[in-house]
């Protein structure tokens, strides 16, 4: 598929997707936003896919937050209809099915930020800020920012970044949890890459599993979610990976899964 603000590119079972907007700090417009869904779509349903990462060209964003341009012209109608958007591609993100891992460079902010936090693992460089600003702007987070921060990094920190707008260093984003591993800016490239290639050569099967159970969990009662952590580990013991991986172990030899 060709698209206009991205780039997307397969090395092996790892697929790269990169907000190519540069010269607008890769911000997120109506067009951006769906050209990921798309791009998204297309990635879970590739049986080769089995690992995205996501970032934004450059070297200086991930993703700088909304199209203010667009924003600013915005009336409640097509507001609401941009807010829903965004958070049906957050959504689609967080449910993809396989692990997305954000490597973010540079600015994370507003919507940025928001975009981060859907994938289920964030890399950021040391020189990496991330924030929810958009109180600056008279504006509150409207891509799933107040929910999903506040389920991250707690509701102290969720209504401190969001009140303020300040934006964090990466050293504050790692110690609130916000993001899982901080490296050098020249390392974050190939410390994304080794996360991703170890991914996937894991079962593709559990993972989704782990996946959907941490989601589920972390929306229900402890009960519910362990009725569904049952229900899944159920199904990966009737996998052919399941028994490639108990196999491997007694043999003492790495295990090959095929996702069957």
């Amino acid at each position: 598929m060709t698209y206009h603000f991205l780039h997307c590119t397969d090395h092996a079972a790892v697929r790269d997707i990169v907000i190519n907007r540069p010269d607008k700090l890769n911000a997120l417009n109506a067009a951006t936003i769906a050209e990921l869904d798309r791009a998204f779509s297309e990635a879970g349903a590739d049986p080769n896919v089995r690992v995205v990462v996501l970032s934004g060209a450059g070297g200086k964003a991930f993703v700088a937050g909304a199209d203010i341009s667009e924003l600013a012209t915005a009336s409640p109608l097509s507001a609401r209809a941009l807010s829903r958007a965004g958070q049906a591609l957050m959504l689609r993100i967080e449910r993809l099915g396989k692990p997305v891992i954000a490597r973010i460079d540079g600015y994370a902010l507003g919507g940025g930020l928001e975009l981060a936090m859907a994938c289920h693992l964030r890399i950021a460089s040391d020189s990496a800020r991330l924030g929810l600003p958009e109180i600056t702007l008279g504006l509150l987070p409207g891509f799933g920012g107040t929910q999903r921060l506040t389920r991250i990094a707690g509701r102290a920190a969720a209504l401190e970044l969001c009140l303020t707008g300040t934006p964090i260093d990466a050293a504050r984003a790692h110690a609130l949890g916000l993001v899982s591993q901080v490296h050098p800016a020249d390392r974050i490239v190939e410390a994304t890459r080794t996360l991703a290639e170890r991914l996937a050569r894991s079962a593709p099967i559990a993972m989704t599993a782990i996946l959907d159970a941490i989601l589920v969990g972390s929306d229900c009662g402890i009960e519910a979610g362990l009725d569904y952590e049952t229900q899944q580990f159920a199904v990966c013991c009737t996998s052919a990976d399941m028994r490639e991986g108990t196999q491997a172990f007694l043999e003492k030899r790495p295990a090959h899964f095929t996702g069957h």
